[in-house]
């Protein structure tokens, strides 16, 4: 198998660092988007001990009964809040659903006014008290992250540095928790049910917390799958498709799934707290100009953000 670029980066040598620190995460960042569109990240903000409180508020919340949870599922709301159940979710171009349920948390507006159309409220869980605040904090320190991060994206494409901030600032971004459930009885599945089917993410980046088993593999260049082992205190960062059309391919939206574990593991669960960094409806995917050339005509349609999430919700299932 061919070397795979997935550099594991310290985000305070961009935040905090000298002007060469910061000069090196960005050039090591476009690289690695440029190439493979993953990379593992350290010293993001979040400590040991919130994820730590994280997933075992997730871990809770999961173990509910299934009407409970179900009391929490709105499909009217597309699965973009609240609780959603097994079977619902599938790949783009799959016909069998991922072998998950997940419950997902939106942006929460504070100095704008707004439509509740486009933000709903995030339904707060009356039997765990503590998941609505574990939630809101990790959500909050994922977003600065993540805008970080978008920060040096933009330098590396030669934007303006705080080219992203008016789109990703009260954005669409959903915090997701996922539970992929055991499997009690490998036999009674389809031959081509996993728990997370091949993909790419819908969303500008997205923000990994360490998942609590292996499963993540990313699909190389060299059309071979390659397994993310990132550090338990580190985030994994990718591109999504908003952000591979924004740069019309430069930067790559790699394919990835979660594989279902060894025969002996199936009745074991997997728990993924992935944050899906969305900017606002209204922002152009239009490629860029500068990402345009004779060698690399423009790709893509124009689309909004609002435009292609929607296709895309309904390509995987989740909106009608």
């Amino acid at each position: 198998m061919a070397l795979v670029n997935i550099p594991r980066l310290d985000l305070q040598h961009y935040t905090a660092g000298d002007e060469a620190q910061r000069n090196q995460f960005v050039q090591d960042i476009g690289k690695a988007f440029n190439e493979t569109g993953f990379v593992t990240i350290a010293n993001h903000g979040l400590s040991t001990e919130l994820i730590d409180e994280l997933y075992k508020t997730v871990k809770a919340f999961f173990d509910l009964p299934e009407d409970t949870k179900r009391n929490y599922e709105f499909p009217e709301l597309a699965g973009q809040r609240g609780y959603t159940a097994k079977g619902r979710e599938k790949a783009k171009d799959s016909k069998t659903p991922d072998l998950k349920e997940f419950w997902q948390r939106g942006q929460t507006i504070t100095d704008e006014e707004y439509s509740k159309t486009d933000f709903p409220d995030n339904p707060k869980v009356a039997e765990l008290p503590a998941f609505d605040q574990v939630t809101g904090e990790i959500y909050q320190k994922l977003e600065d992250a993540g805008r970080n991060i978008l920060k040096a994206i933009a330098t590396y494409l030669s934007l303006p540095e705080d080219y992203f901030e008016p789109f990703v600032h009260n954005g669409n971004s959903i915090l997701r928790a996922i539970h992929y459930f055991p499997i009690e009885n490998p036999e009674t599945i389809p031959d081509d049910a996993v728990r997370a089917g091949a993909h790419e993410d819908i969303n500008l980046i997205t923000l990994l917390i360490g998942a609590s088993a292996d499963g993540l593999e990313v699909l190389t260049k060299d059309n071979e799958w390659f397994a993310i082992k990132a550090k338990g205190e580190d985030i994994v960062v990718n591109v999504g498709d908003m952000l591979q059309r924004l740069t019309n391919n430069k930067l790559k939206s790699t394919t990835h799934r979660v594989v279902n574990p060894p025969r002996e593991l199936m009745k074991t669960s997997r728990y993924s707290v992935p944050f899906f960094l969305h900017p606002k409806s209204s922002m152009s995917l239009a490629s860029l100009d500068s990402c345009v050339d004779a060698e690399h005509p423009k790709a893509y349609e124009d689309y909004t953000a609002g435009q292609y999430l929607d296709e895309r919700l309904r390509e995987i299932g989740l909106k009608m």
